[in-house]
């Protein structure tokens, strides 16, 4: 900003407005500095101050599928704010789903990326029928005829479970383990991952566009499923009392 590389330039930095955009800029990479700087305090204070206590408690029951999610991006941020929601794991399926180390992965999880456990699978439909086997309810986040808007559906039921474990023949309570299937940027979840799923839900939009970007969207749809679980356990605290 101050010393000009080229004859334009110069002739730029002898205008009177130049004072002020240099002055700008710097007030710019100042902020930006200090945003990086807080943000890096906050996460290794937490880490250092509250490991003991908040860390090693039992994770949230919520599971994220990556079904060939293309960007190291995106995959980035889906870790950090699967770290910051207390996930149960990540699966990251498929062929095109970059993982730890990727470089890009790990700097967009902004150091996240150990504190969550993810698992590398080959074949989502593997991770799919692996997760119903365990009890978990899976959902496939995506938009077609058959979706079920986020907020009307139930995630955690206790009634809805009680009923299908009286309906399996057995006192067995239906898992409150779930897991979100999320698609690749350009085509989505594949069919045969939509047909495996046990439902399909989305995210209502009301704009042109009718769909959001995945780390978006995943974190929109894991932030309602937390809302969700919180009140499922206050509600269960009420009936203990």
């Amino acid at each position: 900003f101050i010393f000009p590389r080229s004859d334009g330039a110069l002739a730029m930095a002898d205008q009177p407005q130049r004072a002020a955009v240099v002055a700008n800029s710097i007030s710019f990479l100042l902020r930006e500095h200090r945003s990086h700087q807080e943000d890096w305090l906050r996460n290794h204070d937490r880490s250092i101050q509250e490991a003991q206590d908040q860390l090693q408690g039992p994770r949230n029951p919520i599971s994220l599928v990556l079904d060939d999610v293309r960007s190291a991006h995106n995959v980035g941020n889906i870790i950090r704010f699967a770290e910051a929601a207390r996930c149960e794991k990540i699966y990251l399926c498929g062929s095109m789903t970059p993982a730890p180390p990727h470089p890009k992965v790990l700097k967009t999880a902004l150091g996240a990326a150990e504190y969550v456990p993810y698992e590398i699978v080959g074949s989502t439909l593997q991770a799919i029928r692996q997760l119903k086997e365990q009890g978990t309810k899976v959902y496939a986040v995506e938009t077609t005829s058959r979706s079920v808007p986020l907020w009307k559906i139930p995630l955690f039921d206790k009634q809805q479970q009680e009923r299908l474990g009286a309906e399996g023949g057995d006192a067995e309570i239906f898992s409150q383990q779930i897991a979100f299937v999320f698609g690749n940027e350009l085509v989505g979840v594949a069919i045969p991952v939509l047909n495996e799923c046990d439902a399909i839900i989305s995210v209502p939009t009301h704009g042109i566009k009718n769909s959001l970007n995945v780390a978006t969207c995943a974190s929109v749809v894991t932030w309602e499923a937390l809302r969700q679980w919180e009140m499922a356990q206050q509600s269960d605290d009420g009936e203990r009392r």
